[in-house]
């Protein structure tokens, strides 16, 4: 008796571990740099929450070909310190890390050496070091989405309509009210290209992280009195903004925000001064998108939701945020084509990163048609899009509204600087271009 109740206790425990074997999940790691303190924490919690809501409504349907995601946090406070500390602590993770999104232009730029090293894809959406759009220098570094130099020649170009065309810009004095960090910099000598182009005039003016102080930027331009000045803000400093434009007796009408001075939480402190504040965007707010639906229902319905303010589901830098979780899966799904509905290699998802397409008819597979731009990544460009659109805020309405169609900026002479940086710094780092005249999708992909 004793023998046949081991021999069957036997066989259970085979049966078990047979089980587990074969109910193993499959998974793929991405680490959360994100940032939920201090004065950027809006755009952190925001971006990151929307990444999280969308991978976990990714997981509830069976993952990536049957691959779910995992993911662990650490908090960089939008710090570049402690940004490179959470890569090098988070990179090496269950297996390794298939790519690194930091939201930071000082991060991800610090990073690129270090993640050409390893093989690890660095992904700068709608932001990042401009030169690094061309991939046959920065093979590891992808800014999907606009560049710095996109944002700001369609900026200028939405004046000139304003003005009822580009040579009514002759004359015109535009002022650039610039966040001081690396961020905050890289526009200013792509401002003056611009303003030399079109006959304006153009000044930068920094004011210092994190940007609550902006008495005497707002002096300056009171006493300058440009006829448009450019917010390249980030968090705290553009409700400032457009608090101290109002109470100085500028129409905030004419200040007009880039990509990451667009959003709900940037606007709707600065109360009655915001309205008819306008910026660039490349995705509108809003809930009325079948996938942002499914995330409520889906996501938030089963309480796996990532933001506690449900308020703020529909606002931009949480639709930013599902964008971007898109566009990571989009290209670890590309890879998957290529390499096998398994778990990635970081080299691997580098590749799907360098031939990421998202063409109107995925877009609406997706459930995303309205929110997610169309973008067509390859060897020489790492950004993929190029367009974007302006928005208005109504103050008493709570909601932005779109007041332009598609623009497209100065390309020829983005492409220009941009050859130029990219051609600067390979020289200067002893970097060998690769060729990406050659078909992208030969067996050598682990550069």
């Amino acid at each position: 008796m004793k023998t046949r109740v081991m021999v069957l206790a036997s066989a259970l425990l085979s049966m078990v571990g047979m089980s587990s074997v074969v109910s193993a999940e499959e998974t793929m790691y991405v680490p959360i740099p994100s940032y939920r303190v201090g004065p950027y924490a809006a755009g952190g919690t925001g971006y990151f929450g929307g990444i999280l809501d969308y991978y976990n409504l990714l997981n509830s349907r069976g993952g990536l070909n049957g691959v779910k995601l995992i993911w662990s946090e650490c908090e960089t406070e939008y710090s570049v310190e402690r940004g490179v500390e959470c890569y090098k602590r988070l990179k090496d993770r269950e297996g390794g890390a298939v790519f690194f999104d930091p939201l930071s232009v000082g991060i991800s730029t610090a990073l690129i050496e270090t993640g050409r090293a390893d093989k690890m894809p660095i992904i700068a959406v709608n932001h990042g070091k401009t030169a690094g759009q061309r991939g046959d220098i920065f093979p590891y570094y992808f800014m999907p989405g606009i560049n710095t130099y996109d944002e700001h020649s369609i900026m200028v170009h939405y004046i000139g309509g304003l003005e009822g065309g580009m040579g009514n810009l002759k004359g015109k004095k535009i002022a650039m009210l610039f966040h001081g960090s690396p961020y905050g910099r890289e526009a200013i000598d792509f401002m003056d290209s611009m303003c030399e182009k079109h006959g304006c005039s153009h000044e930068a003016i920094e004011v210092p992280h994190p940007g609550n102080e902006q008495q005497s930027q707002w002096l300056k331009i009171r006493k300058s009195k440009p006829d448009y000045v450019l917010l390249r803000g980030w968090g705290v400093m553009n409700p400032v903004a457009m608090q101290t434009a109002k109470r100085m007796g500028y129409p905030v009408s004419r200040l007009i925000g880039n990509i990451w001075s667009n959003s709900d939480e940037d606007v709707i402190p600065a109360g009655s001064a915001a309205d008819g504040y306008q910026a660039i965007t490349t995705h509108p707010a809003g809930t009325d998108f079948k996938v942002v639906q499914d995330i409520i229902s889906d996501v938030y319905g089963s309480g796996n939701g990532d933001l506690q303010d449900k308020s703020r589901l529909g606002s931009v830098y949480w639709n930013l945020g599902v964008l971007a979780g898109v566009v990571h899966t989009e290209a670890l799904r590309i890879a998957q084509e290529r390499f096998g509905n398994r778990p990635l290699t970081s080299a691997e998802a580098r590749w799907g990163f360098e031939n990421l397409v998202l063409t109107a008819a995925r877009i609406e597979e997706l459930g995303a048609t309205g929110l997610v731009p169309e973008l067509n990544l390859n060897c020489m460009d790492h950004v993929g899009g190029h367009l974007a659109k302006f928005q208005q805020w109504d103050a008493s309405a709570r909601q932005w509204n779109i007041v332009s169609d598609w623009i497209e900026g100065d390309v020829a002479l983005s492409q220009a600087i941009i050859d130029a940086g990219a051609e600067k710094y390979a020289a200067d780092n002893n970097i060998e271009r690769r060729p990406c005249d050659a078909n992208n999708n030969d067996d050598d992909f682990d550069l």
